[in-house]
């Protein structure tokens, strides 16, 4: 029986909030009570060409979002109650959502295209609906335009919600076929033109087959190219998004098509409007980034192994592409630099140049050069910003070789412009430009320094100078400091920033209390900057930098006590809570990492932990999480003695490893009891049953982000060389844990590269928690106990190194875990060792390593092995 929902759908939508409430908690009951009628009436209501447009939109939508949801579990559920209803339910539903799409309201066939997507989505991987494609496609073109435009827009969607491999390619040849010829000038109609260059968009993943296939490719791309001609700009835009596509999916293919494409790219740039032309740009980023890929992955040497070549599309492109994304660097906005998200013609071409230069290296410098000295010193601000922010963008690809010469002539110019230029822009790009030459060009491992005594004292006072500028300016000079102090992080005892050390210490502390320190990100930078001057700051400077808890202790202070906020400001006191819990963590960090300023500032311990626990009772996600990270900072510094905080701190650290929602907060609060585990040694016993009943739940739960598990595996580990043999208790719980997310992370065939990084980072806490357990069971009567674990274990190193896809990290732990058993079980594991299918193999591989901290691992592993064995 389906309901008559037009009314309350309306009333859901109504400006008085009253009766949107009533009508929303009405749906909510509904959906309840009777789920397959709720849903019959809302596809009856979208499929209703009498009712009105916003009740059926608003059906459409709830119909939809009863099919998918962002967090993978409830998608998950939604997924098995789609699946659960009663056929006949679902089949009634699907009618009504097919015979819309040859509704008259454009709104309503759209809402139903991505409906039917989503149903795809849920029932192809099943084998079920397997007649829809073919319906989707019979007599596709001889229906009236509407129709066959929702059907293609339909196509699209469904080809973003399914695999490539829920689709055999009889199925795929027939959906490509109908796209391309909608797409075909041929088509009179722009609507449905339009929908089908979106729907190829979405299809190309499907069409490995025909890529591979000369008369096909040839055929889908002539079409895209003259849709990139098409008369309507959104036809236009929609077919170059197809080519940027093409150039990251069909790299290799894209040979014969190369030069078209470069012709009509350029004449888009030069001659489009501005979404078409950024489309065009953006082809060529793309490719830079392919090549960048294929060049760092194979190191220049194709020895034939690699899967795809490089063409050097870019390097052939050059003396053609640099001039014209010269030009669109004169083609900036007014505000620009005030406006964040701001993404322009300018600003496209200066991304796609530092890219070029990152690909090609050298050869770019000859060709960008006489544009800059040509325009660096014109009287127009655009053409002196557009020289500034060419340099600026070549500095990371080329050779220090190369630029160095070019830089120290640069120089001077460039910190007089900083300071004496009238434009703001200019400054904006200018003081950009200088932290680009310092993050590239300065720091120990170059041969001869931009920066020297000579120049450092200016090259300081233009900075700080600059930061009493306009906040985007400001911001970009703290960004240079930023990297100019982190390139002295390794000149030893003598920094040459130490002598300006309290100076730029007090500009930074007076940028953040500028009334405008809001804007622009100034703040935030102005600490990020602060906090990488202590970071890289000398022993000669401990006192100065000792000075500084009492005045962010202050500071931190006064925003507790602040009182009746708005939303507004609170949101803002907030952020500058998280910045001062950074700034102090950085501190703490640094000066407990020498014990004679260690002891110093042990003085302050008490007051810096008073504040922290203040900041938890502030509720806000993103303050714990920088709260806790500064507490881990003051565990690793007062190491036993961080236990007389437990009492209180405790209730906090329980808060945070159930805090699912803001699983980032819970993975921070994870490593934090690491950190105490270290510092507390076997004190930490006493809330070890609290902590270990979290980590198992937060292990079984299906909410928290699958990120979070990786770290609760180690931290079994570091909790059990903290407790020793008092972790008996808790192998009853935490071994078939282990063992289980074993099992799951050693097969791996097929697996994406994300799911490879993921399944490296798994096997990698499981093995830190086997090692952890090992270490912490050596020498005590009840090793034992891990007797029987063993050949599980063992088991497990075989089948990760049979995948043969582990990484570095995972190969070091991975023999390191074959030592601790031999370490700690002696005699015992020596015969099942021998027995290994692979131990031997996987030891003798490691032992041959390049990276050395995989061989020293081995080789304390062999050591152990043959004292088990000879026992």
């Amino acid at each position: 029986m389906a309901m008559e929902v037009t009314q309350v759908l309306l009333n859901a939508q109504a400006v008085d909030g009253n009766v949107r409430k009533h009508a929303e908690e009405s749906l909510k009951q509904f959906q309840e009570q009777n789920l397959p009628s709720f849903l019959l009436s809302l596809s009856g209501e979208l499929a209703n060409d009498e009712k009105p447009v916003d009740s059926r939109k608003l059906a459409g939508l709830i119909l939809k979002n009863a099919l998918d949801a962002k967090e993978q579990h409830r998608k998950f559920e939604l997924v098995q109650r789609w699946l659960s209803l009663d056929a006949a339910v679902k089949s009634q539903i699907k009618t009504c959502l097919l015979q819309t799409l040859s509704s008259p309201v454009p709104d309503a066939r759209s809402t139903a295209s991505q409906v039917i997507a989503k149903v795809a989505g849920i029932e192809l991987p099943q084998k079920q609906w397997p007649e829809l494609i073919g319906s989707l496609l019979s007599n596709i073109h001889q229906l009236p335009s509407h129709v066959k435009q929702a059907t293609l827009e339909t196509l699209g969607y469904l080809c973003e919600e399914v695999s490539p491999d829920v689709v055999d390619q009889d199925q795929v040849n027939k959906i490509l076929t109908a796209v391309v010829q909608g797409m075909n000038s041929s088509e009179g109609n722009n609507d449905v033109r339009l929908a089908a260059t979106r729907a190829l968009y979405n299809a190309l993943g499907f069409a490995q087959a025909n890529f591979t296939n000369d008369m096909e490719r040839d055929y889908i791309m002539r079409v895209v190219c003259e849709a990139t001609l098409s008369p309507e700009v959104k036809i236009r835009q929609a077919a170059f998004e197809c080519l940027v596509s093409i150039s990251s999916t069909y790299y290799e293919k894209l040979a014969p098509y190369i030069q078209d494409i470069f012709n009509i790219t350029a004449k888009a740039v030069r001659e489009d409007e501005e979404p078409v032309a950024l489309q065009a740009i953006e082809f060529w980023s793309s490719i830079c980034d392919e090549e960048i890929d294929i060049l760092e992955e194979y190191g220049g040497d194709f020895s034939g192994d690699s899967d795809i070549p490089c063409f050097y599309f870019i390097k052939q492109a050059l003396p053609a592409l640099v001039p014209m994304l010269l030009e669109t660097l004169l083609k900036q906005e007014e505000d620009q630099d005030q406006d964040e998200g701001a993404w322009n013609l300018a600003m496209a071409g200066g991304t796609c140049l530092g890219l070029v230069a990152r690909t090609v290296g050298d050869d770019i410098v000859p060709l960008v050069m006489p544009f800059i000295e040509e325009n660096i010193t014109k009287p127009d601000w655009r053409q002196r910003e557009a020289a500034t922010y060419a340099f600026g963008s070549i500095l990371e690809g080329p050779s220090p070789d190369k630029l160095a010469p070019i830089v120290n002539v640069a120089l001077n110019f460039m910190l007089s412009a900083l300071t004496k230029d009238p434009n703001n822009h200019v400054k904006d790009t200018t003081a950009w430009t200088l932290g680009r030459i310092f993050e590239f060009l300065h720091g120990s491992t170059m041969e001869t320094p931009i920066i020297t005594h000579a120049n450092c004292q200016q090259i300081i006072t233009v900075l700080l100078l600059s930061m009493k500028d306009v906040p985007n300016v400001a911001e970009k000079a703290c960004g240079a400091l930023y990297f100019l102090a982190q390139g002295y992080e390794d000149v030893g005892s003598a920094s040459p920033l130490t002598p300006f050390f309290q100076e730029i210490v007090q500009s930074l502390l007076t940028v953040t209390h500028r009334k405008d320190a809001g804007e622009s990100r100034l703040r935030t930078s102005a600490y990020e900057t602060l906090n990488e001057v202590v970071r890289c700051s000398t022993d000669e400077t401990a006192p100065m930098v000792l000075q500084l808890v009492p005045v962010i202790m202050m500071e931190l202070h006064q925003t507790l006590e602040a009182q009746k906020l708005s939303s507004d400001e609170r949101e803002k006191q907030n952020e500058l809570q998280g910045l001062l819990c950074g700034c102090l963590q950085v501190i703490i960090q640094k000066l407990g990492s020498s014990e004679p300023t260690k002891y110093v500032f042990m003085q302050y311990a008490d007051q810096v932990m008073g504040l922290f626990l203040r900041v938890f009772a502030c509720r806000s996600a993103t303050v714990h999480e920088e709260a806790m990270l500064a507490i881990g900072a003051l565990a690793n510094s007062t190491g036993p003695d961080f236990a007389k905080y437990m009492p209180e701190f405790y209730k906090y650290l329980e808060m945070g490893l159930q805090n699912f929602e803001e699983y980032q907060v819970c993975a921070v609060t994870v490593g934090v009891v690491g950190d105490i585990c270290r510092a507390l040694e076997d004190k930490i016993l006493p809330y070890c049953d609290g902590i270990m009943t979290l980590l198992l739940k937060d292990l079984s739960s299906n909410q928290l982000h699958r990120s979070v598990k990786p770290p609760i595996f180690s931290c079994f580990g570091d909790i059990a060389l903290a407790i020793g043999e008092n972790f008996e208790k808790y192998l009853m719980y935490a071994m078939p844990m282990l063992q289980s997310a074993a099992e799951l992370s050693s097969h791996t065939a097929g697996a994406d590269d994300e799911m490879t990084e993921y399944t490296n980072l798994l096997r990698n806490g499981i093995l830190e928690a086997y090692s952890g357990i090992f270490q912490g069971f050596k020498n005590s009567p009840k090793t034992q106990l891990l007797i029987p674990y063993a050949p599980h274990i063992l088991q497990f190193l075989d089948s990760i190194y049979m995948e043969k896809d582990m990484d570095d990290v995972v190969m070091k732990t991975a023999i390191g875990v074959l030592g601790d058993l031999a370490d700690t079980l002696g005699s015992n594991a020596g015969s099942l060792i021998q027995q290994s299918l692979s131990s031997k193999d996987f030891l003798n591989e490691c032992l041959s390593s390049e990276d050395h901290l995989i061989k020293e691992s081995a080789e304390w592993a062999k050591l152990a092995i043959s004292r088990a064995i000879s026992v």
